[in-house]
């Protein structure tokens, strides 16, 4: 296993690596929202959808992979009523033929963020 770090991307918020490449498969931990530049939340569930994706590009772009090589996504939501909201941004980044999905409201999620974003991609 290798770890794989984004300069691009937020720095992990915990004991745990941004990705692991496992051989056939880079598993991400989930992205928050925040803009690794000003150290911020970005604004609303659309502003923190839209940089939570960039992330995941970000660190994606680390092991040499794209949202293309996507087949497997995690969706947390602090409430439900947005996934609405988050669809329409996820439906802009993946087509044909989609990753596999699941998607849960949470209690709460990490340093108050609205949505927390977990890839699994395949080389």
């Amino acid at each position: 296993m290798k770890k794989i770090e984004s300069d691009k991307a937020p720095q992990a918020v915990g004991p745990y690596s941004q990705a692991i490449d496992a051989g056939d498969f880079v598993y991400l931990s989930g992205q928050l929202g925040i803009d690794r530049q000003t150290g911020r939340m970005a604004e609303g569930i659309e502003g923190q959808t839209q940089q939570a994706f960039i992330n995941i590009s970000y660190v994606l772009e680390e092991a040499g992979l794209t949202l293309d090589n996507v087949v497997k996504v995690l969706v947390l939501l602090n409430d439900i009523k947005d996934f609405a909201k988050v669809n329409e941004i996820y439906a802009q980044k993946f087509s044909e033929p989609f990753p596999a999905r699941s998607a849960f409201a949470v209690a709460a999620l990490p340093l108050g963020g609205l949505v927390e974003i977990e890839v699994i991609a395949k080389k």
